[in-house]
């Protein structure tokens, strides 16, 4: 069976095997070991803090195989971005040029260096393994995050926002990048990429432009991937969308992939999941759902094929999910069918 659960030290040696698969251009997972065994810990401490109202907590979770005890994926949740590091986007806005008494009128796309998410929530570091990627894994890899949304509001920004990997090649190289790169920078996109990603983000403010770039300044090739997503990131695009996802011009600094935004209570997996008292026993299957429990510190969540009476507000699950969602009789799972 495969669980949802928090990450713990133990895991770094396989959180380092993901960082290594994700390749260039995730770059909340560095291939860096005391970054990693950094974010590690501060899951942990965020798992046991404390706190009902939105700070600096950081969730990281790992998908395990119980039967091999092998860590398959992870995925986390990001409580508020920007109150400690500078989150920076680029906006994608207008300008208008115009001169009444010569009849022209021209509209040019520009890119402005901001902070305007700071504060918001995010899902961020999705990734699971090839050889887990059948079935309903991604899906529940996924949308378990609306379920911890859902049960711990309280500690998330009212915005939840996901920075969509952009495009790049084969070799890690940006387009988007490359322009910047030589009008601005000195360093390749994968070394840019790397120090954002182990937090050394002042370089940043030291050498972006200071104004804003019209955007037929730039390369063909940078601009017709502005607002694009990597090939391998289509379907985690198309999945928020169909949440209430949208792209309101925001595109990440290094590879112009977009950044999509919702209100937390307007994700419709969070208005659709449902919280239902457990029973316990041996039942036939039903609907597949992506089921946790409430329990933060001991959080659990894995998929279950069960019934759930919405109107008495219960759902009978068998013993071996029960012990998977370490409930007991008459406690509370939430639910949302996949």
């Amino acid at each position: 069976m495969l669980i949802i659960r928090p990450i713990t030290e133990a895991d770094y040696p396989a959180l380092m095997q993901i960082a290594h698969d994700s390749g260039v251009g995730f770059t909340s997972l560095p291939t860096n070991e005391t970054l990693l065994r950094s974010r590690i810990a501060h899951s942990e401490q965020s798992f046991a803090t404390e706190t009902n109202q939105p700070g600096n907590e950081g969730y990281l979770l790992v998908m395990e195989d119980t039967d091999t005890g092998e860590v398959v994926g992870t995925s986390g949740l990001e409580s508020a971005v920007g109150l400690e590091n500078a989150f920076y986007h680029y906006h994608l806005g207008k300008v208008v040029h115009s001169s009444q008494e010569l009849k022209l009128h021209n509209t040019i796309e520009t890119l402005t260096l901001c902070n305007d998410y700071t504060g918001a929530a995010e899902l961020c570091t999705l990734f699971l393994k090839e050889q887990a990627r059948g079935g309903n894994n991604g899906r529940v890899l996924s949308r378990f995050r609306f379920l911890f949304l859902a049960e711990f509001s309280e500690r998330f920004g009212h915005t939840v926002i996901a920075e969509m990997r952009g495009v790049s090649d084969e070799n890690g190289q940006s387009p988007f990048w490359q322009w910047l790169e030589e009008h601005f920078f000195s360093m390749d996109f994968p070394t840019a990429d790397y120090l954002s990603g182990i937090g050394n983000k002042v370089f940043i403010a030291e050498l972006m432009p200071r104004y804003p770039i019209y955007v037929n300044l730039l390369s063909k090739e940078a601009q017709a991937v502005i607002g694009l997503v990597h090939e391998k990131t289509t379907a985690a695009l198309k999945l928020l969308e169909r949440e209430g996802f949208v792209h309101r011009g925001y595109v990440d600094i290094f590879d112009g992939g977009p950044t999509v935004e919702c209100e937390l209570n307007q994700i419709k997996a969070v208005k659709d999941s449902r919280k239902v008292v457990v029973k316990i026993a041996d039942v036939e299957q039903g609907g597949a759902y992506v089921a946790c429990n409430t329990d933060l510190k001991n959080f659990r969540a894995t998929e279950v094929h069960i019934e759930v009476d919405h109107n008495e507000k219960f759902a009978v699950i068998t013993p071996e999910h029960a012990h998977a969602l370490q409930v007991k009789e008459g406690e509370f799972i939430r639910v949302l069918a996949l």
